[in-house]
């Protein structure tokens, strides 16, 4: 009942109480601040039992950015997906500058050796951290190259409608990374 209840909230545009009313339907009687902390509990490790079952990242990739409001503040959240829709990684930071940048690059590059194509918009990082990790890898900055991902960031921005808003970085982190872990299911991009 815990994963299902992790899944309702990560998957449906569901706040926590109204996660607590569906288990109340069904019998199980459960506080949302008690869901809140299973959806922060279990959600990494959902992630991390399906990662073997991933389908490989493809070799063009598209990174951009969008904002979250977490406490009242705004968050970069730098996300990453392939030709194929497939969300490759989510990075939740406080600046929208080179560290984060490169930090965001690593994690994403972490055990993928396959790509040959990178398109972003002009950010001001993100060009210098393409040119600096990726000398041999086409950028492509042009105008519409990045619609992919620009289109996906809709998706998360509805899934945090319903919600009463983050209040810290790491349930943006966690809650963004489920988010991304359900979109990749839907999508057919994973093997189970």
């Amino acid at each position: 009942m815990v994963l299902s209840a992790v899944r309702w909230y990560l998957r449906h545009g569901l706040s926590y109480p109204d996660v607590e009313e569906l288990l109340a339907e069904r019998g199980v009687d459960v506080d949302h601040g008690t869901i809140y902390r299973w959806v922060q509990r279990f959600t990494p490790l959902v992630i991390e039992a399906a990662r073997p079952c991933r389908h490989s990242v493809g070799d063009r990739w598209f990174v951009d950015e969008t904002y979250v409001g977490v406490a009242g503040v705004w968050r970069y959240v730098c996300r990453a997906v392939d030709q194929h829709g497939q969300v490759i990684d989510v990075f939740v930071s406080k600046r929208r500058n080179v560290a984060a940048a490169i930090r965001f690059f690593e994690m994403m590059f972490a055990g993928r050796a396959r790509r040959r194509e990178i398109a972003t918009d002009l950010a001001a990082p993100l060009p210098r951290v393409v040119d600096d990790l990726l000398p041999g890898v086409l950028h492509d900055t042009t105008q519409y190259a990045n619609n992919r991902i620009e289109c996906d960031h809709g998706r998360l921005t509805a899934r945090l409608l319903p919600m009463r808003g983050l209040r810290t970085d790491r349930t943006a982190s966690t809650v963004t990374r489920g988010h991304a872990f359900v979109q990749n299911l839907r999508r057919g991009n994973s093997a189970s």
